[in-house]
């Protein structure tokens, strides 16, 4: 019967402090956390089976969080990005709806809400909004709001913000 060996962990200094600094701060997630502390358990030669019953989680996570530390390291540790539903508003939407809220104004009115433009671009408020926040605009704040007069202002905020 043939088993599987375990991938043997060797740890630097540099990145035995980082692991241990990432496991104790409080403002580490805690997903991120646990597969530090098996990262270094791992590396302290414990077996997959003593590590998760010393950390209350399954040995399938063990060896899984162990064979990618071994593969890519501490960046194989981080979160991948998550998949979910294909963006609905294309990169051309995004420039006109920026570029419509910092250079027009709604008739009989001295600036956009969320509904007014979302019923004037054809979207969901909710998409307003969003795209609102990713660039920090704000025209219900009247005081700190200034329309911009230049006209590849859309495309130079999308390259700064990368939406």
């Amino acid at each position: 019967m043939a088993y599987r060996v375990p991938a043997t962990l060797e740890l630097s200094a540099e990145e035995r402090a980082e692991l241990e600094s990432w496991a104790r701060r409080r403002k580490t997630a805690q997903g991120l956390a646990l597969r530090d502390r098996i990262v270094l358990l791992a590396a302290d030669g414990l077996s997959n089976t003593a590590v998760s019953a010393e950390l209350a989680t399954g040995k399938h996570t063990v060896g899984k969080w162990r064979k990618r530390f071994a593969r890519q390291r501490a960046v194989g540790l981080l979160d991948e990005p998550r998949s979910g539903a294909p963006r609905r508003i294309g990169d051309e939407q995004v420039a006109e709806l920026i570029d419509r809220t910092l250079s027009e104004r709604p008739q009989g009115a001295s600036h956009w809400s969320q509904r007014s433009m979302a019923k004037a671009s054809g979207v969901w408020g909710t998409t307003v909004g969003r795209v609102w926040r990713a660039f920090g605009l704000q025209p219900h704040r009247s005081e700190t709001f200034k329309l911009s007069t230049d006209p590849l202002f859309a495309e130079k905020v999308r390259d700064i913000v990368g939406l």
